[in-house]
């Protein structure tokens, strides 16, 4: 039977949905933080005086000004998660603004612009309400332990989702989707294959680049449940393709990721994943194409939801 999705599968179709089919995967997947500071948009680039700093300006800033030092965080947009330009942010958290920001001539500024643009400027009446709280990004869940940064859409020539792991030290923007993610399961699996391959077929697109979407690409994903020895090899594997990323440290994302110049090392490493995931699924003897993971996915998706 050939389903919706022209696929040789269960006639299906999927459905967004607010938690995950697996609850091994039912996570807290959000948008980023909301600088909401005046510029045309979180991820142009440019100065412009609020919470986002260019590289620029932060070596150029006066280096007697311990205070906003002590306020900056690396800031990771879109364009920054996929092609590795450095930027910053002024991250302070606190409902309450901290005594010692009156000593830093930079953040004083900067904190005036935003409340500007807050109070006088903007039309949307949740940044009019952040007013009175213009140190602090308008939306700040940001994780408390290692996280997963997912870029909200990618190429449609990348063999994998490309995404990346970091400490909550680094400020993620809401370009991108965070998850708390310590021990890398979810990593891993968004690297893999059979992710790739559910996102392609289901998911979103902007022109034909698949846009990520956790209502319809994560909470929807089939997989059974995976035991304890399973989803530790499965970790392992991910942070086998982050060793393997680690071999060139100077390559974006985005290079990595190239279909014409992937490095060897990381080809294996994902291989290797995806015999694992595949296993997770059901595979027997692995998957040698897309075709095949798709057969896989919609016959998991269709046990996992019975007919109404």
């Amino acid at each position: 039977t050939i389903n919706a999705y022209l696929v040789d599968g269960p006639n299906v179709l999927v459905t967004d949905r607010r938690d995950a089919l697996n609850p091994q995967l039912d996570s807290d997947i959000r948008f980023g933080s909301m600088a909401a500071d005046g510029r045309p948009t979180a991820d142009d680039g440019d100065g412009g005086g609020g919470l986002l700093v260019k590289h620029t300006e932060y070596i150029e800033l006066d280096p007697s000004d311990t205070v906003a030092a002590k306020y900056l965080r690396p800031f990771v947009g879109a364009r920054e998660l996929l092609h590795g330009t450095p930027r910053w942010c002024i991250w302070i958290p606190d409902d309450k603004l901290p005594a010692d920001v009156a000593n830093s001539p930079f953040l004083q500024a900067r904190i005036e612009h935003v409340h500007h643009f807050r109070s006088e400027v903007a039309k949307d009446a949740g940044v009019r309400a952040a007013a009175a709280t213009p140190w602090r990004f308008n939306r700040v869940p940001q994780p408390t332990s290692a996280y997963l940064c997912i870029p909200r859409h990618v190429s449609e020539n990348y063999r994998y989702y490309p995404a990346a792991r970091f400490e909550p030290d680094i400020i993620s923007g809401d370009h991108n989707f965070v998850v708390d993610d310590p021990a890398g399961f979810f990593f891993a699996l968004i690297s893999s294959s059979m992710f790739l391959t559910w996102q392609h077929t289901v998911g979103g697109r902007i022109k034909s680049d698949p846009r990520f979407a956790s209502t319809y690409t994560w909470n929807t994903l089939p997989l059974p449940t995976v035991d304890s020895q399973s989803r530790r090899q499965i970790i392992q594997a991910g942070k086998q393709v982050l060793a393997a990323r680690a071999l060139h440290p100077s390559r974006s994302l985005a290079e990595h990721y190239d279909p014409d110049s992937m490095d060897p090392e990381l080809v294996a490493a994902h291989r290797h994943l995806d015999e694992l995931v595949d296993a997770a699924f059901g595979a027997t003897d692995g998957c040698q194409n897309r075709l095949q993971r798709q057969e896989i996915l919609f016959t998991r998706y269709a046990a996992l939801t019975p007919r109404r």
